[in-house]
This record gives structure tokens, C-alpha cells and sequence, in this order.
């Protein structure tokens, strides 16, 4: 079919603002460094001599490795702290949320999401992921970390080897984590069943939740528990949009998409977390787990209670075989993120 000249206009404008904004995204990186702690048993991570984030990988609260804390290009933190560093007027539901991690919640019937949930269930089988090792570290325009983790089961048996890479990058007005994890069965067939609960995943800082009438338990000053569930919509600010067009929740939960975008304003300042699901993942375009309360993930590992049972997904990994995945985590400050904008960043991601 011949292609008109309004066609080959509109394609050329496309690659020319993709160019240039990759163009001016390179003129505007910052140096990125990173710095293992080996006592404290975490990898720091600073851009432009400020400080981002942390990979910990020992912390005694933790089931799995996880990026914590993580602050925006103004240095406003928008992770929350509970349980690892409780800061005043959080929420204290769901203790297994730390940071940003990846994993999902039933692997051959064993329950790595929920791990470390206070108090546990009776019966549920939980699972622990283990760092292993670093295999690469790099400064530089892009900062790398390359590492190594393992999935045990309830009663420590070798389950999956993890291989995962992030990149850091960073601008005065931006900061990104790319995130590629490749998974390898060590024990027969791995069986990923149908979950809503997985697989990249942040929990946001307070003012980043959705305003709520419901009562929930949040910490006082001096950071104990509240006696009483409050509803306090006190600096509460978020709110979701997708790439399909529909903001809102909880309209926007569970509805497969590209990309979720989560804004807000943290003490006055303008935040937006986006998160870019990869069009090489399994189940593309995935389902969202994008909660009023804080908790912001994308999952490409489960349709069921997205589809009220009309779709199912339940992907089995031979024993040698590899499942990959790849996903970037954008903060920007700016909630006035056109769609336009979104989609050249999410065009940079793709072919990344």
C-alpha cells in the first residue's frame, strides 16, 4: 500500500521528536555513583553527588532484596518508611511492602509477595528471595548493578536463580530505574499460578495515596500507633491515569495498560511516578495493582481477578528455561505530564 504524504510527515515528526528528546536527555544526565557498603550490607546510589537510592540486600526486616528509600531530583522521599524507618503519619498495613521489589505471590503454591507479613496466615506456605551476589557495579553516565538472588521455598529448597540488572539514570528534573530480571528454574517445572499479587511494585510515601473516607491505622509523633483508626486526609494528594486513557480509582485497577502514572505533591512539591511495562513481557499489556492506600505495581503474571475469571493465566517455567522480564520506574517533578511526553519516554524505554 502506498503511503501518502501526511503519512511519511507524521512519521518523520515522530523520530524527529524522539531523537531529540533522546538527544536532550543525554545533554542533561547527571553523573551517577555507586557505592557498596559492604558492612551495612546495601549498594548507594547518588546522582549528581545527591543521593537516590539504596539496593538492600541484608536488612533483617527483609524477605527479599529491595531499592529503599527512594527520593525524587527535589529530594523528597517518596517511598514510605514502616516498617523499616517509620516516619510520622504512615499507614501500617501490609509490613511485607518495603520500597520497590519484584516477586510474585504464588510460585508452586509458595507465597513470596506476602513474606514477612505481620502476623503471617495460618497455613500459607511463604517463601524467602536471597541475595547471592554483585556481580557488576558501574558508575558513570548510567550507573549499572548487576546481581545475583535465589528463591527458596518454606522449607528452604532452591526454587528459582534470579538475575537482575538496573540502570540508574538521573536529570535535574528526573531520576529512572530500569529494571531487567531474567528467572531460571532450579527445580523442575515452576509453575507462576494466577495472582493478583506481583511483580514490580512500589509503596509510596503517604502523600502520594489517594484521598480516602475510610478509617485506617496510621502512626503518631512519636511514631507509635494511633489507639484508633482516623481518617486524616492531611497532605494526601494521588492520583492514577493509564496509557488507555482512564484515570481515577478505582477505575483504573486491574485494567491492562502500557504504562500507569501515579501524581501528586509531596510538602507542596509536584512528584509523578511512572512505571513502563515492556512490550517483551509475558501477558503484555498487564494488569495494574494500583491501591488507593499506597501500593503501586504492575503484573504481568495474573488475569484472573482482573477478568472475573474470563481470563487465566498460569505460566509454567521448565527446569533450564528463562522467563524475562523488563520494566522502568520514572519519577518526575512534574504532576503535568502530557501524553505525548509519556509516550517518548515510553518509546526510549522500549527500544532501551
Amino acid at each position: 500500500m502506498k503511503q501518502g504524504p501526511r503519512c511519511w510527515l507524521r512519521c518523520f515528526l515522530v523520530v524527529f521528536l524522539m531523537v531529540n528528546t533522546a538527544l536532550k536527555l543525554n545533554a542533561e544526565a547527571l553523573p551517577v555513583e555507586l557505592l557498596h557498603q559492604r558492612d551495612a550490607q546495601k549498594v548507594d546510589i547518588l546522582v549528581g553527588g545527591n543521593y537516590f537510592t539504596s539496593y538492600l540486600y541484608g536488612h533483617t526486616l527483609l524477605n527479599k532484596p529491595v531499592l529503599f528509600p527512594v527520593l525524587s531530583a527535589t529530594g523528597k522521599t517518596v517511598t514510605r518508611g514502616y516498617p523499616i524507618d517509620t516516619r510520622a503519619g504512615e499507614r501500617v498495613d501490609h509490613t511485607h511492602h518495603h520500597g520497590i521489589w519484584f516477586n510474585h505471590g504464588d510460585v508452586n503454591g509458595i507465597d513470596f509477595w506476602n513474606a514477612g507479613r505481620t502476623p503471617p496466615k495460618p497455613g500459607v506456605r511463604y517463601g524467602k528471595i536471597k541475595h547471592r551476589k554483585i556481580q557488576s557495579l558501574q558508575s558513570g553516565a548510567v550507573g549499572k548493578l548487576s546481581v545475583v538472588m535465589e528463591w527458596f521455598s518454606d522449607k528452604g529448597d532452591s526454587m528459582l536463580l534470579q538475575e537482575t540488572t538496573y540502570l540508574f539514570q538521573g536529570t535535574q528534573h528526573r531520576r529512572s530505574i530500569t529494571h531487567f530480571t531474567r528467572l531460571k528454574s532450579t527445580a523442575g517445572d515452576i509453575t507462576f499460578n494466577d495472582s493478583k499479587e506481583g511483580v514490580f511494585g512500589i509503596r509510596v510515601a503517604r502523600a502520594l495515596e489517594l484521598p480516602s473516607n475510610k478509617p485506617t491505622l496510621l502512626t503518631g509523633k512519636n511514631l507509635k500507633v494511633l489507639s484508633q483508626a482516623v481518617v486524616d486526609k492531611t497532605g494526601v494528594t494521588g492520583a492514577y491515569r493509564n496509557s488507555e486513557g482512564l484515570s481515577g480509582y478505582p477505575l483504573v485497577w486491574g485494567k491492562r495498560a502500557r504504562w500507569m502514572q501515579l501524581g501528586g505533591t509531596i510538602e507542596n512539591t509536584p512528584v509523578s511516578i511512572v512505571i513502563f511495562d515492556a512490550p517483551s513481557n509475558v501477558n503484555h499489556p498487564p494488569h495494574w495493582m494500583a491501591r488507593d492506600y499506597g501500593l503501586f505495581a504492575v503484573n504481568p503474571l495474573g488475569s484472573a481477578i482482573y477478568t472475573e475469571g474470563k481470563e487465566t493465566l498460569n505460566y509454567t517455567l521448565s527446569k533450564g528455561d528463562t522467563l524475562s522480564f523488563k520494566h522502568q520506574l520514572v519519577i518526575s517533578d512534574s504532576v503535568e505530564l502530557n501524553s505525548d511526553t509519556l509516550e517518548q519516554w515510553y518509546a526510549a524505554f522500549v527500544k532501551q
